[in-house]
């Protein structure tokens, strides 16, 4: 028996062959691999390739992370506090801190569940050998020793040698280095790399945590969770500096209260309880995880998967999208149309029969499994053609960069690839014989006889002899029109990026609506990346690029301050998807691409691409007007705890009243109004935005509720007459901003601030006492009235003088003028 448990002797990996059809090696002794009864016994000692880094949260660090936060902690200290002086009333935060807790639990637990299922679809697989038969098996479920078949396309997942075959493979994602490797009998592969051509059978040596993209991924890890969308990262900054500012302003108002102004303890806690808890952003973050939860759960549904979650917001933020031409604007499956014999051919005897021989006898030696080579052996089969008697010395595999195949025959060499990397300087004999195909779309393949063996050079060394062509059709998908159209009403530049001739490219392009699809270029003309800088702005179309190029083409796009998505289903996109600002991936094309991407099409439709730009701007957009209203009340707290210590005054507003307002001008419009379709584009810095809508609202509130205050004492008025009319106050100002933002007005939007409005009234006169709401008297009611007036007017020139300095400065002439003048005066000096 020929078990491959063991190592093998050098005469045994002599005859290991690549044959994986009947797992034979070369003297016809079967390749067994391990036995179920050796992997039971590795799977009972761990060697499995199931590693326990993940870059999703488990059940335990979704609860943990939902409850043991830094702000639950100040709301327990909060909670005690106000326990020890008896005023239970103002525990009316409790029910939404908790239910705050519970929804954010329940929504990333919903999440994660959906998630799980669709990763489960979209799981790596490899076919292993055992007991002498091929199986396929998620590559989690992989133990060492185990022998594995991999070729174009494969990740490779654990650390293996090579037993037989050869392959070349990309170890861009973990070196950074982007050069083709040759892999023989013996030599290493490195987990996390991608085989770009060839076929081999190869022995897993570490798998699981002990793998080297496993012990990568843990030092990523240990350093932090990586690179956070601009919304979240604004939004835990924004966290981080209140939780240190709550601190020390708290102290300093409880103090001044009990020692300056000579208040009680009870009612000392109180005020500073209600300061603190008005400038905790408590809804926000739970806002942000919920409309992100709901939204990787409605993409699901649509057959997207999200490997990572900032690609939601990036998506929303995409100006330039560049698609690879198969499989994206075209079918993923090609088929031969006809094939065509050259008028250069100087063989005599070569008709369209003897060619499709040719056809057969090379598709049946040669390892590549891409698309274009599936084609043409199903078109051999199809048409029922027999193999010639021609003996197979060697092969050299198709790669993305040479853009062509070589296999030694006894009786020939032979190439079939692009004509013009064949042909080189010599293309212009037959460019004419095949542009009458490009420029109906389709793709044209040349066969053609090499007079020297190149056999392992990087570039044919001459003697070309043009044989016949093989013409290859790619059917346009039935959505690319409408997709493309889309992506033109929404400002979204297309560029075209494809290893295929540009005349053909192009054609496609134009016949799938894409704008300005007759700018084309040939990317073997472009020598530097200058030259790919000034190519971008000029065309719309590359052909002939190779994958080094299309990472310099995205660079030179991010350059120029666009946010680039990259879509693709091969391992020559594999690269520009990589340091897209967002990749998307069709799950059609190669397990490499999709495990690589950030977005996966599990239906691999590009029709669906509307869709998941469409709800990134829902959820960033509502996320960004919702985000206002939470910061209208932590301005406000803030610059009001600022006014009392600077009057030495008590803060006015009990924490109940402060839960009042929060509940019906923030927290509940807030979630409400995050629910509204928006298609807007998002554009500008997530906080300045989010700033520009709250600071007006924030500071209405604290000139008239500090007027309110000042003018009470003026006239001595009851404290408790004092809150109930200053939370009346900011309940005016807050519908005031919902109404701002709610523009333009429709059925949902009059509904919400119609929920809100019956709500607070409805606290307001039948829960007054839980509230802390009292009768007033008549001159603090008139005061209200006159106040809630110059609110109005207050409010609306704050908006506008604030939208003319956003406008001044967000122009760029001004701009160069301040920095000018910064320069001329010195005035940091």
């Amino acid at each position: 028996m020929h078990n491959i448990c063991r190592p093998y002797t050098q005469e045994e990996v002599f005859y290991l062959d690549t044959n994986s059809e009947n797992n034979l090696d070369t003297r016809g002794v079967p390749i067994m691999g391990l036995t179920s009864e050796e992997v039971r016994e590795r799977i009972d000692n761990g060697l499995t390739n199931h590693t326990d880094i993940s870059t999703q949260k488990t059940v335990g660090q979704i609860v943990k992370s939902n409850l043991l936060t830094y702000f639950n902690l100040i709301f327990l200290i909060l909670t005690v506090l106000l326990c020890i002086v008896g005023s239970f009333r103002n525990l009316t935060f409790l029910p939404v801190i908790i239910g705050n807790t519970v929804i954010g639990i329940f929504q990333e637990l919903r999440a994660k569940k959906t998630l799980d299922k669709m990763s489960m679809l979209n799981a790596p697989h490899s076919i292993v050998v055992r007991d002498g038969e091929q199986q396929q098996i998620q590559s989690e479920e992989l133990v060492k020793d185990d022998i594995i078949i991999l070729s174009a396309g494969n990740q490779i997942c654990a650390d293996a040698t090579v037993l037989s075959g050869s392959i070349s493979v990309n170890e861009a994602l973990l070196t950074g280095e982007s050069d083709e490797i040759k892999k023989k009998s013996g030599d290493r592969l490195m987990s996390g790399s991608f085989v770009v051509s060839g076929q081999c059978y190869a022995k897993l040596d570490k798998v699981g945590n002990e793998s080297y993209i496993s012990q990568l991924t843990a030092q990523a890890k240990a350093m932090g969770d990586g690179e956070q969308s601009e919304m979240i990262r604004y939004i835990n900054k924004l966290v981080k500096w209140v939780g240190i500012i709550i601190i020390p302003v708290g102290i300093i108002l409880f103090c001044q209260a009990y020692i300056m102004n000579g208040e009680t303890f009870k009612k000392s806690v109180v005020s500073m309880v209600a300061a603190v808890l008005g400038m905790i952003p408590e809804g926000l973050y739970l806002l942000t995880t919920v409309a992100l939860a709901l939204s990787t759960i409605r993409l699901a549904k649509k057959q997207v998967l999200l490997h990572d979650m900032k690609s939601i917001e990036t998506l929303a933020r995409v100006d330039v999208l560049c698609v690879d031409k198969t499989g994206t604007i075209t079918e993923p499956g090609m088929q031969v149309t006809e094939l065509v014999i050259s008028g250069r051919c100087g063989d005599a005897e070569m008709d369209k029969r003897a060619f499709a021989h040719l056809l057969a006898d090379y598709s049946a030696v040669i390892e590549d499994n891409n698309a274009t080579m599936e084609a043409i052996r199903a078109y051999v089969a199809k048409n029922e053609i027999e193999k010639g008697s021609r003996t197979l010395l060697k092969t050299q595999p198709f790669t993305s960069a040479n853009k062509y195949s070589k296999v030694s025959f006894v009786e020939g060499d032979y190439m079939l690839g692009a004509p013009e990397f064949i042909m080189k300087d010599r293309y212009g004999d037959i460019s004419e014989e095949i542009e009458e195909y490009q420029s109906k779309g389709y793709r044209v393949l040349l066969m053609a006889e090499s007079g020297e063996d190149s056999i392992g050079s990087v570039r044919p060394l001459g003697g070309i002899s043009p044989i016949g062509y093989i013409v290859l059709s790619n059917p346009i998908r039935e959505n690319a029109e409408s997709t493309f159209t889309y992506f033109k009403e929404q400002g979204v530049a297309i560029k075209v990026i494809s290893g295929d001739n540009p005349a053909t490219v192009s054609e496609v392009a134009k016949r799938a609506g894409i704008d300005g699809a007759e700018n084309y270029v040939d990317a073997s003309t472009l020598a530097s990346e200058k030259d790919i800088t000034e190519a971008v702005d000029k065309y719309t179309v590359f052909g002939r690029v190779t994958p080094k190029q299309k990472q310099l083409i995205v660079r030179a796009l991010q350059k120029q301050k666009h946010t680039v998505a990259m879509t693709g289903d091969g391992v020559n996109d594999i690269l520009a998807m990589k340091d897209a600002d967002c990749s998307i991936a069709m799950a059609s094309g190669s397990e490499a691409a999709a495990q690589a991407a950030q977005t996966v099409l599990l239906d691999s439709d590009f029709g669906r691409m509307p869709y998941v730009v469409f709800e990134g701007r829902q959820v960033v957009n509502n996320i960004q007007r919702s985000a206002s209203l939470f910061l209208v009340k932590n301005i406000f707290s803030l610059l009001m705890a600022i006014f009392s210590a600077i009057f030495a005054i008590t803060y006015p507003l009990e924490p109940s009243q402060i839960s009042l307002i929060s509940m019906f001008t923030i927290g509940l419009p807030g979630f409400l109004l995050a629910l509204e379709p928006n298609r807007d584009r998002i554009e500008g810095n997530f906080m300045v935005n989010v700033m520009l809508k709250a600071l007006p609202a924030g500071l209405t509130d604290v000139l008239s509720v500090g007027a309110l205050v000042i003018c009470g004492q003026v006239f001595n008025l009851p404290s408790e007459d004092i809150a109930t009319a200053g939370t009346m106050l900011l309940a005016v100002v807050g519908f005031m901003i919902i109404i701002k933002i709610s523009h333009p007005f429709n059925k949902m939007k009059y509904g919400v601030l119609l929920i809100n409005i019956i709500g607070l009234l409805f606290c307001g006169l039948f829960l007054g006492r839980l509230f802390a709401i009292e009768s007033i008297s008549n001159i603090c009611f008139l005061l209200m009235v006159v106040f809630a007036f110059a609110a109005e007017s207050m409010f609306r020139y704050l908006t506008l003088f604030v939208e003319k300095l956003s406008s001044f400065f967000g122009d760029e002439k001004n701009r160069r003028k301040i920095r000018r003048k910064i320069r001329k005066y010195n005035i940091f000096k």
